[in-house]
């Protein structure tokens, strides 16, 4: 049994703030006997005013969130999914970008979001963030963590099942999910598919979400959860911030898969036949 905590934040546009409210969870994830915490997109920074945001993006290695994060880690002895940092890259764009830190404070690996969130809702809003980000170019497993082999996404790439198949067919026994969901799209559709997700790979599925409204004007849904491989869920906050803590039981994930043996069963898709 592992026992974890997740985050669900209201991640403002000051990154001083945020930090020291990620150090402070760090401390009491660990007083509530975690192994692991795990925190939502854009823990670092969330602020839709490009001009007032871009001097606080910084590349990883100045990026006192990050460094903040890793300090309080390695005080606590705590293994820490950074859902999301927004940080320069090399060639000046940006990455939506997870970390995963071990008790060390040492940066055991790093993911760059696949799927970039462009969309126009009913309600008006509009959302472009291939306007100002870069899309990653692999997905990533990481081996030994509390929660076994942790396959990591971000956000709307909960949309995309071959990503979660292809971290599932690598090895992953649990896949966070962590994301600052939009309230009409979280109402509809947030839980049936991380339930889904979990469902249809076998598996742990851990959700961190940003909750309530934002200094920035945006308004996010929260109800951050950890479903199991049957779909059944471990823990299911509302929308108000706050740390909710979840225990799992990887053995289930192997009865679960013995029971509905779907990885095993899949098959190449051979090409589509169009018939008139």
């Amino acid at each position: 049994m592992s026992r974890i905590a997740l985050f669900q934040a209201r991640t403002g546009i000051d990154p001083a703030q945020n930090a020291a409210a990620l150090v402070e969870t760090v401390a009491a994830a660990r007083a509530g006997g975690a192994a692991m915490l795990f925190t939502p997109e854009m823990s670092g920074l969330l602020d839709r005013n490009r001009e007032r945001a871009a001097p606080n993006l910084r590349p990883q290695d100045e990026d006192p969130v990050l460094a903040a994060v890793r300090n309080a880690a390695a005080r606590e002895g705590l293994w820490v999914h950074l859902g999301s940092l927004a940080i320069r890259r090399d060639d000046g764009k940006l990455a939506n970008r997870a970390f995963v830190i071990d008790p060390s404070g040492d940066i055991r690996a790093s993911y760059d979001k696949l799927h970039l969130f462009d969309v126009d809702l009913p309600t008006g809003e509009s959302w472009r963030e291939s306007a100002s980000y870069a899309p990653g170019e692999g997905a990533v497993v990481v081996e030994g963590t509390p929660v076994g082999r942790l396959g990591l996404t971000i956000c709307y790439d909960l949309r995309f099942p071959a990503l979660f198949a292809a971290l599932a067919e690598a090895g992953a026994e649990t896949i966070a999910v962590p994301a600052a969901f939009t309230v009409p799209t979280g109402r509809a559709h947030w839980e049936i598919l991380l339930r889904a997700r979990a469902i249809e790979a076998g598996l742990f599925v851990v959700a961190a979400a940003q909750a309530g409204r934002h200094e920035d004007g945006r308004e996010t849904y929260g109800h951050s959860l950890v479903a199991d491989p049957w779909g059944e869920l471990v823990l299911a906050m509302d929308g108000a911030p706050g740390l909710g803590f979840a225990d799992l039981d990887l053995a289930k994930i192997a009865q679960v898969r013995g029971r509905v043996p779907a990885l095993d069963h899949r098959r190449p898709i051979p090409p589509v036949a169009r018939v008139d």
